[in-house]
């Protein structure tokens, strides 16, 4: 399976913003985006000329790496936002937040959305009562997404859930730290994404 290996904080600094992909270490002065604002590489530090086209590709590459995506998927939930109702932008953002790995992250049971996929993958991670080892699949409202009783003694998610009091859950859904498991309350909207994306960019880009 493809995947990226090399340092994530290397993908930060290449975007110009924090994308949480380390958990703690993004809140710490250890975080690379902190210690050298600029994109890496020889040229890193010159004069950047950015083009339209350039600007609307940063953005999508942006929205990928966050999410922990890779090409063929991002243009597959790109594709099935543009068939949905309402505007494709917001839709992809809904999309997106509502992964499996992005509600585990959400909800406080791991640090980081890749630490979330694999929780997910290794079986740890249960929807409804029922074991769920597809970190792409969409939660719907209503889910209840729990942690297997056989995995609550884990330290990474234990460690996770300690740190939740310093990270706000979205109002879209609920933890319940004691019993391991969160709910969806309701379906995510546009105001549940606070990070700074420029959906809009990503619809042009996928228009041309």
């Amino acid at each position: 399976m493809a995947r990226y290996s090399e340092a994530v904080c290397r993908l930060c600094r290449r975007e110009g913003t924090k994308l949480f992909l380390k958990g703690d270490r993004c809140f710490s002065p250890k975080c690379g985006i902190e210690r050298r604002a600029y994109p890496p590489g020889q040229h890193g530090q010159g004069r950047a000329r950015f083009s339209e086209y350039c600007v609307q590709l940063r953005e999508k590459q942006k929205v990928k790496r966050m999410y922990g995506l890779l090409e063929k998927q991002f243009a597959r939930t790109m594709d099935r936002a543009s068939r949905m109702k309402g505007r494709a932008g917001e839709n992809l953002l809904i999309l997106l937040e509502r992964r499996l790995d992005n509600v585990v992250f959400r909800m406080g049971f791991s640090t980081s959305r890749a630490e979330a996929r694999q929780l997910v993958r290794h079986g740890h991670i249960l929807i409804n009562g029922r074991s769920a080892t597809i970190p792409s699949i969409v939660v719907r409202e209503g889910a209840v997404v729990s942690i297997a009783e056989k995995s609550r003694k884990i330290a990474r998610i234990a460690g996770a859930l300690e740190t939740l009091e310093g990270r706000s859950v979205p109002q879209w859904l609920e933890t319940d730290k004691d019993a391991f498991r969160g709910t969806v309350k309701a379906m995510p909207s546009r105001e549940d994404v606070t990070m700074p994306i420029q959906e809009q960019l990503i619809v042009e880009l996928y228009s041309r």
